[in-house]
């Protein structure tokens, strides 16, 4: 399983960076794109300098409702005729009816599979709900995720019911919740990690920063 960072705070050279998080996610069948940035434009000049095809995404998973997750979705959206949407039921009616308008829409309650060795964490936290991906690989768990607004707890207590939890990528906000990464193979914090120096401090040999080309295999 392969992740690639393909919209973030920084950029690698020849990227465009901008603030918000989308991943790229290749599994042996099926491909994934996580939350979308903010900006359109700069999140396909990305794909196309990362030689990702836009039309081979075959799944969009979006972790929450704010701008800096879903302000590319209308590229996606017009890139594919045949995509499969993974958002919260807790979308606005209004956005729910405009991605149901050009793909298969989704509506993510609770914890669920969504292809092989991929499940959502189902809806976590109160404002705004946000739901992680879980990633089963043959090394363990990893957790994706856009914000975390939840929390920690939350998301790690979803994830490690399929299995021992080695590492976790994407945006932390602001977690304190710093015992809950002890023992973590691989934590790669980004986006909106307000406490990045903290975790890099408290975890010099696990903490990998990620960018805008940024590729990981699990």
């Amino acid at each position: 399983m392969q992740i690639t960072i393909v919209y973030d705070n920084e950029a690698k050279a020849g990227l465009k960076k901008g603030w918000g998080f989308s991943c790229f996610i290749e599994t042996e069948d099926r491909k994934i794109l996580f939350d979308t940035g903010w900006d359109g434009c700069a999140l396909k000049q990305n794909l196309s300098s990362l030689k990702i095809a836009i039309e081979d995404i075959d799944i969009l998973v979006l972790s929450h409702q704010h701008w800096d997750h879903i302000g590319g979705v209308p590229e996606i959206l017009n890139a594919s005729s045949d995509l499969e949407v993974y958002v919260p039921a807790s979308f606005s009616e209004k956005l729910k009816n405009e991605i149901a308008a050009h793909s298969t829409l989704h509506e993510i309650i609770e914890k669920c599979r969504i292809c092989n060795n991929v499940f959502s964490t189902g809806e976590l936290g109160n404002s705004p709900k946000e739901q992680s991906l879980i990633l089963e690989t043959g090394n363990g768990i990893y957790i994706v995720t856009g914000c975390a607004h939840p929390g920690l707890e939350a998301i790690m207590g979803v994830a490690a019911s399929e299995g021992d939890v080695r590492g976790i990528i994407g945006g932390l906000h602001d977690s304190q919740e710093y015992d809950l990464l002890n023992g973590l193979e691989f934590i790669g914090a980004g986006h909106c990690t307000s406490n990045i120096d903290a975790i890099m401090t408290r975890f010099p040999d696990t903490f990998i920063p990620i960018a805008a080309g940024s590729r990981f295999n699990f």
